[in-house]
């Protein structure tokens, strides 16, 4: 059995530090941002507005919304538990993609509603698990 001295004990304590500062610039480096590959897109009826007008676009919309769907343009779709809208993930390759469909829809030619876009990619930090010990992930 070997006996850790103290000396040793510090040597094992340098040689870690050194090792993991080594690694450090491979982890430090910016990653090259992922593509979009989706669009999650927010729709919020407009709280000003008078429910009669909703309703009256709600068949068109519905339908338009349905035709995008079997299109393979909505991927998922959601209504939010605050009854204020709806959630689409859009198979869009960039926002202004998204917003190019969302503007088709009644209720935003009418604006009756607010949408928010968010592009989403890869989880990019999973590329860490493909890199070598000590060498930066791949592009």
């Amino acid at each position: 059995m070997m006996k850790v001295t103290r000396a040793s004990g510090l040597a094992i304590g340098i040689g870690a530090t050194v090792m993991l500062l080594s690694a450090l610039p491979a982890w430090a480096q910016t990653p090259a941002p992922a593509p979009t590959n989706a669009v999650l897109t927010t729709l919020t009826v407009k709280s000003d507005i008078d429910r009669a007008q909703i309703l009256k676009v709600m068949p068109d919309e519905v339908r338009e919304t349905v035709k995008l769907y079997l299109e393979g343009k909505i991927q998922q779709w959601y209504a939010r538990s605050d009854g204020k809208g709806v959630v689409f993930i859009l198979n869009c390759s960039s926002v202004a993609e998204a917003k190019a469909l969302t503007d088709t829809l009644p209720l935003s030619k009418n604006k009756l509603a607010d949408f928010e876009y968010m592009p989403l990619g890869p989880l990019a930090p999973l590329r860490f698990l493909l890199a070598e010990p000590g060498t930066p992930p791949r592009e």
